[in-house]
């Protein structure tokens, strides 16, 4: 929730334009999440998964595919999710957007509901 509690406070301060705060979030988020895929995908030539939370994971990003990355947003699942995704090669461009789509619309929905 450290990302939400700061996009609110950063609009409730009024600095910047709403879509600047926006787009920040958005691209800071994506680069955590794109992260976890690096990780995932170095780790997956290295050694198996062992963490029960991601081996759940890799299955739902191989049952679903890379769209199922639009909830790399949700907390808990979203960065297992985006480890998997590394791990089953998922393209990185595909998975850079899949993740900024879900990321966008968080802070959107969060905006609209503000």
């Amino acid at each position: 929730g450290g990302s939400e509690a700061l996009f609110l406070y950063t609009l409730s301060e009024a600095v910047n334009t709403v879509w600047l705060i926006v787009i920040v979030e958005t691209v800071g988020n994506t680069l955590g999440s794109m992260t976890n895929w690096l990780i995932g995908w170095l780790v997956a030539r290295k050694r198996p998964l062992v963490k029960e939370t991601d081996k759940k994971a890799l299955a739902r990003v191989e049952r679903y595919g890379s769209p199922i990355l639009l909830l790399a947003w949700l907390p808990v699942v979203g960065d297992p999710l985006c480890l998997a995704a590394g791990w089953a090669g998922v393209p990185l461009l595909r998975a850079t957007f899949f993740i900024s789509v879900g990321k966008l619309g968080r802070y959107l929905a969060l905006y609209a509901l503000w």
